[in-house]
This record gives C-alpha cells, structure tokens and sequence, in this order.
C-alpha cells in the first residue's frame, strides 16, 4: 500500500469520525431543545419511566441481591484479618453507593434497556415509521427521542438506589444471618460512616450522568442505523460496547473529580 493510499485512508476515516461526532452533536441539541413537550405531556414521559424500569427491573433486583451476597463473604474475610468485621457494613454500603451501585446499574441498563431502545428506533426507522411521520409533519425527534431520553435518565437514579438497597440487604443476609456478625454494629457502622451527600448523593449524581449518557447513545445508535436487519443488529451491538466503555471511562474521571484523587 502506497503512503498516498493510506494518507488517503486516515483522512477518509478522520472526516467519518468527525461527521458521527459532529451528527451526535446536532442531535443532542435537537432533543434537549424539544424537551418541552415532557412538562406538555407527561404520560409520555410517565409510559417511558414505566417501560424502561419495568424491563430493567428484575435483572437490578436479581443482580443487587448476588452482590450483596459476594461483598458480605469477601467484606467479612478481608475485614476479619484485622479484627474489623462489625465494619462490614459501612464496608458494603461505601462499596454499594459510591461505586458497584451506580456502575453495574448502569451496564445492565446498557445491556438491557439500551438495547431495547437501539432496536425499537432503528425498527421504526427500517420500516419507515420516522419517514412517515415527517411526511405527516410529525417531528420524531420531539414525539418519539425525546420521552424516551428523559424516561432514561429518570429510571436510572431510581434503578441505582434499588441496587444499592437490595445489595445492603443481600450482605446483610449474608454478615448477620448466615456468619453471625452482631446485627447492632452492622447497622450503627454504617449509620455513622455514610455521608448522605458525599457518598449516596455522589453516587446518585453519578447515575444520573450514565442515564445521560447511555440513553442517548442507546438512541443515537437506533437514530443512526442503517435501515436494513443487519445495520439494526450492529447498532444494538454498539449500544452495548459503548455505553459500556462510557460508564467506565465517566466513572474513573467522576470519581477522580468527586473525591479529589
């Protein structure tokens, strides 16, 4: 290959990456300045809530109870060591809402009501819904992106605190019940070690950031798909992978912001 040849390449790829930042870009001003019609009509925004939580739901309730159950076996060991286990849970609750709450909520979230996003869009989109609707002089942006953004962004802090509590519990089954750590130090460490703004409400705002973000890329990827079987399954896919790798970039550079590193 020529060294004009791949000039020519890494220029052709450098202006692809540029127009799909700068067509993300125009679209996030688009939602974000149509976002009046949530207050316009709320059911919209309420049916959203209600689709992408419920669908979210039993995965966060099942995966929060089994990592509940993990931090209480590795929290009591690593503690027992040094004679701290009645610290197992502020151990637990510091693990849960600073960071396991926030950032698994998030990845499931991604695998399940992203996707779920990704493909409805970029089904409407194959089967001409979004052309038929701008035919009528229907905007999809503001009927179709917009509820469903919010709904996103609203259903994650909701998702994290059931994660975080259903965890607490599931150690607390674990530590108390099952071990025998005393039930009064379990929960007194905790009461007293856990700062409602500097962790829970750090790890809410946390959330909040991730709905943001993995909802819109969930449906920029659907926005975007080529209107063909095979363009909605790669963008599905690419809702996964780069929401998923957003949550973790976003929640190194959070917490290096947050609790000054």
């Amino acid at each position: 290959m020529s060294p004009a040849h791949m000039l020519s390449r890494l220029g052709a790829a450098t202006r692809e990456w540029l127009a799909g930042w700068g067509a993300g870009a125009r679209l996030a001003l688009s939602v974000l300045r149509r976002s009046a019609i949530v207050w316009q009509r709320p059911a919209l925004l309420r049916d959203q809530v209600h689709f992408l939580g419920n669908h979210s739901l039993a995965i966060v309730l099942v995966a929060g109870l089994f990592v509940g159950f993990v931090l209480g076996l590795q929290g009591y060991y690593t503690l027992q060591r040094y004679g701290s286990a009645e610290a197992l849970g502020l151990l637990v609750a510091l693990s849960l809402t600073r960071e396991l709450g926030p950032v698994i909520t998030a990845l499931l979230f991604a695998g399940r009501a992203g996707t779920s996003l990704t493909a409805e869009i970029g089904l409407m989109r194959a089967g001409e819904q979004i052309a038929a609707m701008e035919m009528m002089a229907v905007d999809p942006v503001r009927r179709v992106l917009v509820p469903r953004f919010w709904g996103g962004v609203l259903a994650m802090p909701m998702l994290t605190a059931i994660f975080s509590a259903v965890g607490i519990g599931g150690a607390y089954l674990v530590g108390v019940s099952l071990i025998g750590v005393d039930a009064g130090a379990f929960w007194s460490q905790m009461q007293s070690g856990v700062d409602v703004w500097a962790d829970v409400g750090n790890g809410m705002i946390k959330s909040v950031v991730f709905g943001l973000t993995v909802t819109f890329l969930a449906l920029l990827q659907g926005y975007a798909a080529k209107p063909t079987p095979e363009g909605v399954a790669r963008a599905t896919t690419r809702t996964v992978v780069m929401g998923s790798l957003a949550v973790l970039g976003l929640d190194f550079i959070l917490t290096a912001w947050m609790f000054n590193l």
